[in-house]
């Protein structure tokens, strides 16, 4: 048995170093779908709304270094895109979560829910890279990400970055 603890760990309140707790959030979920297997893409569509519908109330959080109440969506929900993007090799959606609590509810839903679909789910420590190939996890059939699409993608915003300074 595991002896008792003075008070909580800090990270039931907050992501672990180098997880982003802020405006990003701290993790980002990727749900797959094949846009040619219709039966997918109506799952997909029904899912996103369910989670539009069930899973995006708007919060008010305390800001830890400035005790400011701060509002953030429970979980953002981005457009479905129809086709592949970015590294992502298929159609997909992605949800973004920014709080462990927030972790701690939508991903066991989301095991549940997710029925034929694969999840990437990965954190935001400004690794891009590593974020989504090394730090990754997978529910369900893992897909192939372009990697070399994605550090394509990061070299040019980091040249047009440096070229309006």
């Amino acid at each position: 048995m595991n002896p008792p603890a003075d008070k909580p760990s800090q990270s039931y309140d907050s992501f672990v170093h180098p997880i982003t707790n802020d405006e990003r959030g701290g993790f980002d979920v990727h749900v797959y779908f094949q846009q040619n297997v219709e039966s997918e893409v109506k799952f997909a569509t029904e899912l996103w709304e369910r989670i539009r519908r069930e899973c995006t109330l708007t919060i008010t959080i305390l800001k830890t270094r400035t005790n400011s109440p701060s509002t953030v969506p429970e979980l953002r929900v981005y457009r479905i895109w129809d086709k592949p993007i970015g590294p992502h090799p298929i159609a997909m959606f992605e949800v973004n979560l920014f709080t462990p609590a927030q972790f701690g509810a939508f991903i066991p839903w989301l095991v549940i829910n997710r029925g034929p679909l694969s999840a990437l789910l990965h954190p935001n420590t400004g690794d891009d890279i590593r974020d989504h190939s090394q730090r990754a996890t997978w529910l369900g059939q893992p897909f192939p990400l372009q990697i070399g699409l994605l550090r394509r993608l990061l070299e040019k915003r980091a040249e047009a970055a440096q070229n309006n300074q």
